[in-house]
């Protein structure tokens, strides 16, 4: 009994003392999430334990409303870009009979004028969007990651090799050679794009009032057009090229900005030449010209559609643009240790192998690794980084120069969605003037030139800046690429048609890129003396094998 008294007394001190209030009260406040009230030790619920629980559910509600504000944000922009695209579209008609509209009207009415064309918003990338989400930007580190290992599995190479550290950027010099011809060929047909269309433009608008025989006027203005187009334009850059056998990188720099001059030009006269001859109609003395600090602008803008003005941004960040010029950079080493590390010691000796089936696939498919990188590289360096770089600095505020094609399901909209700056020339000024001068009944042949001026121009970059003409991707561009677009349409949806998608461009790149450095090589060690025409149009890759065993056997 004593003992008894003695625990009695001791748990009596220890147990909590809570009263029917405070139970029903506790009963109301105080569960732990296994049902138990949670009390101290003098019986009272632990009030900071309740706060802490109050203060981590206000911030995973807060959290999670930021999520949610920025998932709406983002559909909401979707909704907005997809409802201002298809307003585009429409062309509203008056309502007359079919019998009082004469066929030549109903043409002038398809033609699309510049308030119905690409409508510039205030938007950003995709991927600079995309990179905001922790998940997705783990993707960019494991790719720097990449080009980490590669830099250290080349100075881990050469040291095996040389017995020291050999930072050798041969490759590079060699590739980007003879730049200061390349900044004044670069100059000089920025200069002549500058002056000469605007010149043109002002000069014929200014007569086309006046002038008595109005078409003369313009057919004259067209040709002069036409021919600083292909003279100075066209022929004297590739001339510069070939005539001083510059190397791939600054033939590369040449050749795509001839291109892109050439588009700019006649998107400006393009836009602008319909504005003259309304006005010209109306007999307006309102002035139509745009103003040459607009076309400055423009040919520095990363758009090739031309615009009076643009939506603007109100400051300019360098800080991001010192951090797309730093990616340009990061990239150009990329691909440089990606030629080192996985094409050159692939391709160095195969154009010296007989050209057969087992060779050809092999070399596919180990070609397939480094033409993905390569395409990723080359669509993160200059269609984000490059593009962003310039747009910041011109606060040009509508950066969808691209979608997201990698989530296409077809490659048709792989083809609208991967490029969306040359889409968009194509489109407005291939396309949609196509069925201005042939009607709509041509749908298919005008889809049928937009691939073919796309393929032909692409192949023409390749075969200047390589040196030869071997046209593998002309070949894949009207074959595979038209089959595949009507075949893969934009009825096809669901994953298993993206993973169709990614694996015919995953092959793509590995054929371009197998059957290009299989050609490359064979030119480097079987080169002719004279050759003839039909040798120009022969692929040497075919018989150099059979020169090597002549050669040595000599």
């Amino acid at each position: 009994m004593a003992s008894e008294g003695g625990l009695s007394h001791r748990s009596r001190r220890m147990m909590p003392v809570v009263s029917p209030s405070l139970e029903r009260d506790a009963g109301v406040r105080g569960f732990e999430s296994d049902g138990h009230v949670r009390l101290t030790s003098n019986g009272c619920m632990d009030l900071e334990h309740i706060i802490t629980k109050k203060r981590q559910m206000q911030m995973k509600t807060e959290s999670l409303r930021g999520d949610l504000m920025k998932r709406f944000d983002a559909q909401v922009k979707e909704f907005v870009e997809a409802m201002i695209e298809e307003s585009i579209s429409f062309e509203p008609t008056p309502p007359v009979f079919a019998s009082s509209v004469s066929e030549k009207d109903k043409m002038r009415q398809l033609r699309p004028s510049p308030e119905q064309g690409k409508l510039f918003i205030s938007r950003r990338s995709l991927l600079d969007e995309l990179f905001e989400v922790n998940h997705i930007r783990t993707i960019y580190h494991m790719f720097i990651a990449l080009l980490i290992l590669f830099i250290i599995s080349t100075l881990v190479v050469d040291f095996i090799d040389e017995g020291r550290l050999v930072l050798d950027f041969s490759l590079l010099v060699y590739a980007f050679g003879n730049f200061p011809l390349v900044v004044s060929t670069w100059l000089c047909m920025f200069l002549s794009t500058f002056t000469i269309p605007y010149a043109l433009l002002h000069q014929w608008a200014r007569q086309y009032r006046s002038a008595r025989f109005k078409r003369l006027s313009c057919l004259w203005a067209g040709t002069l057009f036409l021919i600083f187009q292909t003279v100075v334009l066209g022929f004297l850059p590739t001339y510069v090229v070939l005539r001083n056998n510059l190397p791939p990188a600054s033939r590369f720099i040449i050749i795509l900005e001839q291109v892109r001059l050439i588009m700019k030009a006649h998107s400006f006269i393009r836009e602008n030449v319909p504005k003259v001859l309304s006005s010209g109609k109306e007999k307006s003395n309102l002035t139509v010209m745009p103003q040459i600090s607009q076309y400055l602008y423009f040919l520095f803008a990363p758009t090739l559609i031309y615009r009076d003005n643009y939506p603007r941004n109100p400051v300019i960040r360098w800080g991001y643009v010192g951090t797309k010029f730093l990616q340009v950079l990061g990239c150009l080493f990329y691909v440089y240790y990606v030629f080192m590390r996985l094409c050159i010691p692939q391709f160095r000796n195969i154009s010296l192998q007989p050209f057969n089936l087992k060779v050809t696939v092999l070399c596919v498919f180990n070609s397939i690794l480094p033409g993905v990188l390569i395409l990723f590289l080359a669509f993160f360096a200059f269609l984000h980084c490059w593009l962003n770089a310039f747009a910041e600095m011109l606060r040009f505020a509508d950066r969808m120069f691209y979608k997201d094609w990698w989530n296409s399901t077809s490659f048709a909209n792989y083809y609208r969605t991967w490029n969306v700056v040359v889409h968009d020339w194509l489109y407005y000024y291939a396309y949609r003037d196509f069925l201005w001068i042939f009607g709509k009944r041509f749908r298919a042949a005008a889809m049928l030139s937009v691939f073919t001026v796309s393929a032909v121009v692409h192949e023409y970059a390749l075969a200047i800046c390589f040196g030869f003409f071997y046209p593998v991707l002309f070949c894949l561009f009207m074959c595979f690429g038209m089959l595949f677009n009507f075949i893969l349409h934009d009825r096809r949806k669901g994953p298993i048609w993206n993973v169709i998608m990614w694996t015919s461009l995953f092959l793509g790149q590995g054929v371009l890129l197998c059957l290009y450095s299989q050609e490359w090589y064979a030119h480097h060690y079987c080169p002719l003396q004279n050759p003839s025409y039909l040798d120009l149009l022969t692929p040497r890759s075919w018989t150099c094998h059979n020169q090597a065993v002549q050669v040595k056997a000599d």
